[in-house]
């Protein structure tokens, strides 16, 4: 595996459990269709939340939430609707965004609630 998927693994592993200890129930990592990823995907609060994941060695080129263009939200919110259409989901949808970067042995990580919305 490539040294860039690695950290992108260990950063959503690590994502996740930071979710569940804030109250998340992890219900999908890394769900799949039609070549489209949903990174995390959770309830909390009623609230069907599709988490992206953003990790990245430092800060110094771009943060990692500066890496959500409009076309990854368009891909985000198509696979949000394939998911809830097999699903049969009916809560509502919140968008969240957590960007990790390592620090010695530790992460600075951000979890930013309703990062974006729809077709905004």
């Amino acid at each position: 595996m490539a040294r860039h998927n690695e950290l992108g693994r260990t950063g959503e592993a690590i994502a996740a459990d930071y979710l569940e200890k804030k109250g998340f129930e992890i219900l999908e990592r890394n769900w799949v269709n039609k070549r489209k990823e949903l990174d995390l995907i959770a309830m909390h609060n009623d609230y069907l939340v599709i988490i992206e994941v953003k990790t990245r060695t430092t800060d110094g080129w771009e943060h990692p939430k500066e890496a959500i263009t409009k076309t990854k939200i368009n891909a985000i919110v198509d696979a949000t609707e394939a998911y809830i259409y097999q699903t049969n989901t009916l809560n509502e949808v919140r968008f969240d965004v957590v960007t990790l970067i390592p620090k010695g042995d530790d992460w600075i990580i951000e979890h930013i609630e309703e990062a974006f919305h729809p077709g905004l």
